[in-house]
């Protein structure tokens, strides 16, 4: 649905709060540069806020919290599911930088929510360890918003999912109080909002089945809120991680790391068919591959138009596969044994390598399509809105036959990618926006799609929070005592509602397109934010900081 309205009009807010140190913006310039992430949504913000440090948060967020607004966390601004975009302050957490020493001997860092994964993990194998966490994002997308969406990457096959890696949390809470909440210690409950997280926390373990709280077999989990893993550990920083900025802002993380691998290889394989990758991925999966990627025939295509890709024209799919070993003859083996299973599988052709230089170029391939994508305006927009279904694996052929059969059936265009091992593929419908009609197909897809995640027993967010996009569609996989539960966390952590509101937790009449940058009929930006914005996507430039960007031009 394109806005109605005739102009973006002015900011709600004359002045920053007093006392505030860091950048306060409200003219249109400035909150049009956080109009958009790296997703489909478009929506000004009322105010941008910039705070130095965690004292600088804490204030803002008393001061939201009295003068009744509410606040939108944000770190680089690189998610999909426009969960730091929307209409009121957008805090911009991408300035806490600090980073302290890697502490070799207990493997830990603590990390500004702003540093970059790439910067934590640089500054951990400048040591011998390594953050085994790793999105593609990994470059510009922040520890902080990896932390609040439970991120995931290629190699979560074998090193999981944000959550287990978070040691602790630097938090600010609804009203302003700070702490850090770590495992296994006692849960700071001098602090009225984790009083009443515990207290929820204690009712929903008595009420509600444990197995009514997350999707049985599905590896990869970021929607709603980590009830069920923090039942499980009895730790806050379950319940914190994957809430999407709804319950506290963070301000800080301190991460676990591990050793760098002895030796790692890369298979990349064709197949035939998409559905023999589908089911070999599953296979390579269960054989303990640190990272294994499908391709499909249209993700080929777009990547050919940077250049040619090595593949045949006659292969349905590819798959990227890593093993990892404590040494070269480790490798080597695995190497060897993951050959025979992609041959039962039907593959086509198998290409290895097994030095860094190698590797690199052939992972390349995976990282080809993204920028391409972006620029195939104006006839065709790359539109990510069911780009995180994450399915059992056993489920995951049927999952991707039936994505293409939705595609086809809505004559629409689509790329299907991602993490095959996990069973989670990332798919982005080509839109052709200038059609009659475009919206009502768009929306028709999307329900088919949530259809057949609900009945494969899938999740819509594997590692992409549900956001705003996702919100109104919790009803699809989750059911009512889910969704009362997920309601009595946010209530308890935010019952004024300053956090994030319409995140997770969907206002009363949401819908998935109330906001599209990609709608011919969205209000415009300014020339200047928009060419900024679109640079920003260009370079997949979403680290700087956009404020300095505005300044500089």
């Amino acid at each position: 649905m394109a806005q109605n309205v005739e102009t973006w009009g002015p900011g709600l807010h004359e002045a920053a709060p007093d006392g505030f140190r860091g950048a306060f913006r409200t003219d249109l310039l400035a909150r049009a540069l956080y109009a958009e992430g790296a997703g489909i949504a478009r929506c000004m913000p009322s105010a941008v806020a910039a705070p130095v440090d965690t004292e600088d948060a804490a204030l803002l967020m008393r001061w939201a919290k009295s003068a009744g607004t509410a606040l939108i966390p944000r770190g680089s601004g690189s998610g999909m599911a426009a969960g730091a975009v929307g209409a009121h302050v957008v805090v911009d957490l991408s300035r806490l930088l600090a980073l302290s020493p890697v502490d070799v001997s207990a493997r830990r860092v603590v990390a500004g929510v702003g540093v970059t994964r790439g910067a934590v993990d640089a500054a951990a194998r400048a040591v011998g360890l390594r953050f085994p966490v790793d999105p593609s994002s990994s470059a510009f997308c922040t520890v902080g918003g990896m932390t609040a969406t439970n991120a995931a990457g290629a190699r979560s096959l074998r090193f999981g999912t944000m959550r287990p890696w978070v040691r602790g949390i630097q938090a600010v809470f609804d009203d302003g109080s700070v702490a850090w909440v770590r495992r296994g210690e006692r849960w700071p409950t001098e602090i009225p909002a984790v009083a009443r997280l515990e207290r929820a926390l204690r009712e929903i373990e008595g009420g509600v089945p444990r197995a009514s709280l997350h999707h049985a077999g599905v590896r990869k989990e970021s929607s709603g809120y980590g009830v069920a893993p923090a039942l499980e550990t009895g730790d806050l920083v379950d319940l914190l991680v994957g809430s999407e900025g709804t319950l506290a802002l963070f301000t800080a993380v301190e991460l676990d790391l591990i050793p760098v691998a002895g030796a790692t290889a890369t298979l990349l394989v064709t197949f035939a068919s998409l559905e023999s990758a589908s089911a070999c991925a599953v296979a390579a999966g269960a054989a303990g591959v640190s990272a294994c990627e499908l391709l499909d025939r249209t993700f080929l295509d777009v990547a050919e138009r940077g250049g040619d890709t090595g593949i045949s024209k006659n292969a349905e799919a590819v798959l990227l596969i890593e093993v990892e070993g404590e040494s070269t003859e480790d490798c080597a083996s695995y190497v060897a044994n993951m050959v025979r299973t992609c041959r039962s599988y039907g593959a086509n052709d198998v290409q290895s390598a097994d030095s860094p230089a190698a590797e690199k170029e052939l992972w390349t391939l995976r990282h080809a399509a993204s920028p391409i994508l972006s620029q195939l305006a104006p006839r065709l927009r790359s539109m990510q809105f069911i780009e995180d279904g994450c399915v059992p694996p056993d489920r995951f052929p049927e999952y991707v036959r039936g994505v293409r059969n939705a595609l086809r059936r809505h004559e629409t265009l689509g790329v299907i990618f991602g993490h095959a091992g996990d069973a989670h593929a990332h798919v982005n419908p080509l839109v052709d926006t200038m059609a009659h009609n475009w919206r009502h197909t768009v929306s028709l897809l999307l329900h088919d799609v949530c259809d057949l995640t609900a009945r494969l027993g899938g999740t819509l967010a594997g590692e992409h929070g549900d956001g705003r996009l996702r919100a109104p569609l919790l009803d699809s996989v989750w059911g009512l005592e889910a969704r009362a539960a997920f309601a009595q966390v946010k209530a308890a952590g935010d019952p004024s509602g300053v956090l994030n509101p319409g995140c997770k937790i969907a206002g009363e009449d949401a819908e998935p397109f109330g906001m599209l940058r990609h709608d011919p009929e969205a209000l415009t930006l300014p020339a200047q934010a928009e060419a900024l914005l679109r640079e920003i996507e260009r370079t997949r430039g979403w680290a700087r900081f956009r404020l300095d960007l505005l300044d500089a031009g």
